[in-house]
């Protein structure tokens, strides 16, 4: 039987990867609202949750970004819910030259990476939606946004920029809400997938991280830290969780 008292925890792209495990994990002790837009994933997400939490799900398309914010408030409005803790984890990652930019594929980045982030985000600190029960915001980016790497120049933009939101945010909100963004390395994900079908990438990857490569639930556990006591006095910080690759420069 689901627990009432529990805090509930929004996650978005919870229908695959980090999202998904973080679901899992955090379902032990947090209640959910899951988000994605294909709901068989996301029922699939929720039948895997620990059968004390309730799990409430949110479908919506982030890259029509236009709908986020009529259909978040609705959905609250009609769950009659507030919300302790925002993790998103919704995000496309695109191969993309610069002689290949087009202002549609790049919108659809920004969309869904950044800009559904600070919609839903603006919604949860509004009092009319949310009261004051936001304690947590954390963002899952990637260690290439404080880096470079040829064809990932608007997902990189897109994780920047989600960065540089978070740190002024961890201000703004301060002391009640605190705001941190976590920086996955190469991991195995259905985003990443098609990647690493190529062997010789893969063996490459592999030897560039001393730790291995990652798994979203590696990712997860450190969100469930975020979101404890034990992470109290931790705001606005970029936490890299890459297996020790961005502190390697061996030649």
């Amino acid at each position: 039987m689901a627990e009432s008292n529990r805090p509930y925890v929004l996650i978005t792209g919870a229908s695959s990867g980090v999202g998904k495990a973080a679901a899992i994990l955090l379902s032990e002790k947090y209640n959910l609202i899951i988000h994605g837009r294909n709901i068989e994933k996301l029922v699939e997400t929720k039948r895997l949750c620990c059968l004390s939490c309730d799990v409430r799900i949110w479908c919506c398309d982030l890259e029509q970004i236009n709908m986020v914010d009529d259909s978040f408030r609705d959905f609250l409005a009609d769950e009659c819910l507030q919300i302790s803790a925002f993790i998103h984890s919704a995000g496309i990652a695109v191969t993309l030259p610069l002689r290949m930019f087009t202002l549609e594929r790049i919108q659809q980045v920004i969309n869904i990476n950044f800009l559904s982030a600070s919609i839903i985000s603006r919604v949860l600190v509004q009092k009319k939606y949310n009261g004051t029960e936001l304690k947590n915001i954390v963002y899952v980016s990637s260690n290439i946004s404080n880096r470079g790497a040829k064809g990932f120049a608007a997902y990189a933009a897109s994780k920047g920029a989600l960065d540089a939101f978070m740190r002024c945010l961890a201000i703004e909100l301060a002391p009640r809400v605190r705001v941190n963004s976590i920086l996955p390395g190469g991991m195995k994900t259905e985003m990443t997938e098609q990647m690493f079908e190529d062997e010789s990438l893969l063996e490459k990857m592999e030897k560039s991280y001393p730790l291995g490569l990652g798994t979203p639930q590696k990712i997860a556990s450190v969100v469930d830290f975020l979101l404890s006591d034990a992470a109290s006095w931790i705001t606005g910080q970029q936490i890299t969780v890459d297996g020790g690759r961005s502190i390697d420069v061996t030649a």
